[in-house]
């Protein structure tokens, strides 16, 4: 049974923010190396419509750039939208059960599933299928814009915590 997992870049006083601040190179490698073991990745339209950008190559890209992509465009995709009517390559709509389809991913496949976007993750989370939440903190305060948790914070326990590059902490919970 595949693991779904909620993570993403957050500021200090909790937000994310994709334009605000990025992953130093160091950091960058790692989540290649993460988009690389993924079983795939649950997108909600509006961070699925931002990493549409891993689609096409630019010939600006560095090597770890250019692997991000391979592994990006490699892995499955499931879009949860209301508005889309078709996804890129190697990505599929979600219908109108989202719970049903999410508990048929996680029971079908093994390994990682990202979840990305914290609306999405805050309607998983609700329905209690989220296992595991990794939160990138970065050492930037934004003063508002997107929250992490797009809702009501669930009960969490901490399980791990390590430093990724020169000034990322990694915290991860899972539900308590």
């Amino acid at each position: 049974m595949a693991k779904l997992v909620f993570g993403m870049n957050q500021s200090l006083d909790g937000y994310v923010d994709h334009t605000a601040f990025a992953p130093d190179p160091t950091l960058f490698r790692h989540f290649v190396e993460e988009a690389r073991g993924q079983a795939g990745s649950v997108y909600g339209r509006k961070i699925y419509e931002i990493m549409r950008y891993w689609d096409d190559d630019h010939p600006e890209w560095n090597a770890d750039e250019h692997a991000f992509a391979e592994a990006w465009r490699k892995q499955p995709k499931w879009v949860v939208s209301r508005t889309l009517t078709s996804v890129g390559p190697n990505a599929s709509l979600v219908g109108d059960d989202l719970e049903g389809a999410i508990r048929a991913l996680k029971a079908e496949r093994e390994g990682e599933i990202e979840v990305a976007g914290p609306d999405l993750a805050q309607s998983l989370t609700e329905l209690g299928l989220i296992d595991e939440y990794r939160i990138y903190l970065h050492p930037v305060v934004l003063g508002g814009g997107s929250p992490y948790f797009a809702g009501p914070q669930p009960p969490l326990r901490l399980v791990a915590h390590d430093r990724i590059g020169e000034d990322v902490i990694r915290l991860t919970y899972v539900p308590a």
